[in-house]
């Protein structure tokens, strides 16, 4: 949900004015689509956030950077050699298309003054932050070779070519009139797609905007619109104009009631009448909020841990159904005894290797009805009645092995499955840093653990109920234990989704009884950080601290309970929703 080109125009001045001068202090990159600058300025320090995440791919001022890897990526270190200790010459908009630029000067030798770009382009999935010098590409934090791209390749050397301009009409520099006219000419087009094709960098956020300010629907055709209609949306634009001309002070995001962002813009929106309007007094505070709504901020090697995570409970469940194919023939191993017993019964009546099959009659089957006995032709009949009895007693020997990694394999899915609820929850790289560590020590990761500096300990989630009561949830596996033997008081009470991997929660009683309002909202939690989230009537289990044990030899976040209660709970979201707004 990124900004359109025209609503990045008041951003660039936004940007210019408060980081312009500013020297390169530092650069880091939290993660593959984000770097952050950190600029010295007289008498402040300003952290700059660029993000080409294609959720929300944004540059903005934040006020706390994301913890970063302990070693920095690739394009991390280039952009250190060429931009650290420059200054911040200005900030600018390439034309009105999403492409920011960062003008950063340095002095050369014999006072000279070099400049290097930033080429800032928020294009959704085409996102990218190339450095530039002499029109020529350094690097990129997205390769673009030809087989991505035969119209613009970006890769180290390549010349950088501009975005091709649109044939739009450019709202800041042509008369209103003008524009007007256009969208006449556009009779076989709806009111919106009409102007989008008009005017240049607009999205649809500012399309509609547009035709709510003129009192129109954005479906009306274009053709059905009267004089009056026309001049209202003439009085639209120009309003419109005039909050682009500068930062207006009044950006604005809409949510809906799951807190699920809709919109953004850098002035104020009014054709959301039901969903939520929330506005700020930069648009660097709105963005940084919009980052915070859809998650643009991804751990260093959440995704991969997911993906590989994946990857083994697929073939875990896959092996679960050979076992059980496995144990099915296993179950039909007395037929191959029964067959042995027959033949061995009826032997002097046949020949060796003479028939494919004999039929006899069932020595078991009361009513003497025939059996069908498949023979090996390259045996014996002794050596076929060997045969059929080392089968049998292979098969009855098997099963109860395939009958234990039968077991085996259903606990690791489960464990699996509870390691993919911890990376769901996990926000921090601490978080991650200990779901590696348990990788590793489980065998799904095949790497060695690195050694860092002592790193603090993550944290589980802390939430105040309405009555002030405290509710911590874990957040991985091993959070999960010290939060249930380590940091939880034995008349805590502990929550857990029955039978469904999810995270531990403990509601703090401090010696009081909870109230049941209290209860049922912990028991919200413990379905919203587990695998049935989103899902209704959830059996959630709860019983004191002090009877949950872990069985000796256990994998992490695996217990034992007694004396547990049962609700079914289907999490009430105008109630959950206010808690979990406590963690953002």
């Amino acid at each position: 949900m990124s900004l359109d080109g025209i609503s990045m125009h008041p951003l660039s001045i936004e940007l210019d004015r408060a980081i312009a001068g500013g020297r390169i202090d530092k650069i880091n990159q939290p993660n593959k689509q984000s770097i952050i600058m950190a600029l010295r300025m007289p008498g402040k320090n300003i952290m700059l956030h660029i993000s080409i995440n294609p959720q929300n791919p944004a540059m903005h001022i934040v006020d706390k950077a994301p913890e970063n890897p302990p070693e920095p990526p690739m394009f991390c270190m280039v952009l250190r050699k060429h931009l650290e200790t420059g200054r911040i010459a200005s900030v600018r908009q390439y034309g009105l298309d999403r492409l920011l630029i960062v003008d950063i000067d340095f002095l050369a030798a014999g006072g000279q003054i070099i400049t290097k770009s930033l080429m800032v382009e928020l294009m959704g999935k085409y996102s990218n932050i190339i450095l530039v010098q002499d029109g020529m590409i350094i690097d990129s934090l997205r390769k673009v070779g030809a087989n991505s791209s035969r119209i613009r390749t970006i890769l180290p050397g390549d010349k950088y070519i501009l975005p091709p301009q649109q044939n739009k009409l450019n709202l800041l520099e042509v008369p209103i009139p003008d524009i007007i006219s256009a969208l006449q000419t556009k009779t076989e087009l709806k009111l919106s797609k009409a102007i989008l094709d008009t005017c240049l960098g607009f999205g649809p956020v500012t399309a509609k905007e547009t035709a709510f300010g003129a009192g129109l629907p954005n479906n009306i055709p274009v053709a059905e619109l009267n004089p009056g209609d026309w001049q209202s949306l003439a009085d639209s634009l120009a309003e419109i104009k005039e909050s682009f001309q500068e930062p207006c002070g009044l950006a604005s995001i809409v949510v809906d009631k799951n807190n699920k962002l809709l919109a953004s813009a850098s002035f104020p929106l009014h054709y959301f009448t039901e969903e939520n309007t929330l506005t700020f007094d930069t648009i660097s505070a709105m963005l940084s909020k919009a980052s915070d709504l859809v998650g643009s901020y991804q751990v260093p090697d959440q995704d991969r841990f997911k993906k590989l995570v994946k990857n083994e409970l697929h073939r875990a469940q896959n092996k679960v159904q050979k076992l059980k194919d496995d144990i099915a023939a296993a179950d039909n191993a007395e037929d191959y005894r029964i067959k042995a017993d027959n033949l061995m019964t009826y032997q002097y009546q046949f020949k060796d290797r003479q028939d494919a099959e004999i039929k006899v009659p069932n020595i078991y089957d009361e009513a003497g009805c025939e059996i069908t006995i498949v023979m090996d032709q390259r045996l014996s009949i002794v050596e076929n009645i060997q045969a059929y009895y080392k089968k049998y007693d292979k098969l009855k020997r098997g099963k109860v092995l395939l009958e234990q990694q039968l077991q085996h394999c259903l606990e690791e899915i489960d464990y699996l499955a509870s390691i993919e609820a911890s990376l769901e929850s996990s926000s921090k790289l601490a978080e991650i840093n200990e779901i590696k560590a348990e990788l590793i020590a489980s065998g799904i990761l095949r790497e060695k653990p690195k050694k860092h500096a002592a790193e603090k300990q993550s944290q589980p989630f802390k939430f105040t109920a309405p009555d002030g009561s405290t509710i911590l949830v874990g957040k991985n596996n091993y959070q999960n234990d010290r939060l249930t033997f380590k940091i939880a008081n034995p008349n805590d009470i502990w929550f857990h989704t029955q039978n469904i991997p999810g995270s531990h929660v403990i509601l703090r009683c401090d010696g009081q009884e909870p109230d049941e309002d209290t209860i049922l909202l912990a028991s919200y939690l413990a379905v919203h950080f587990s695998q049935a989230k989103g899902s209704s009537k959830v059996p959630v289990d709860y019983t004191k601290a002090k009877f949950v044990k872990k069985p000796s030899g256990a994998k992490p976040g695996f217990v034992i309970f007694t004396n547990q209660t049962t609700l079914y709970v289907t999490p009430e979201q105008e109630i959950l929703q206010p808690i979990l707004l406590q963690s953002i």
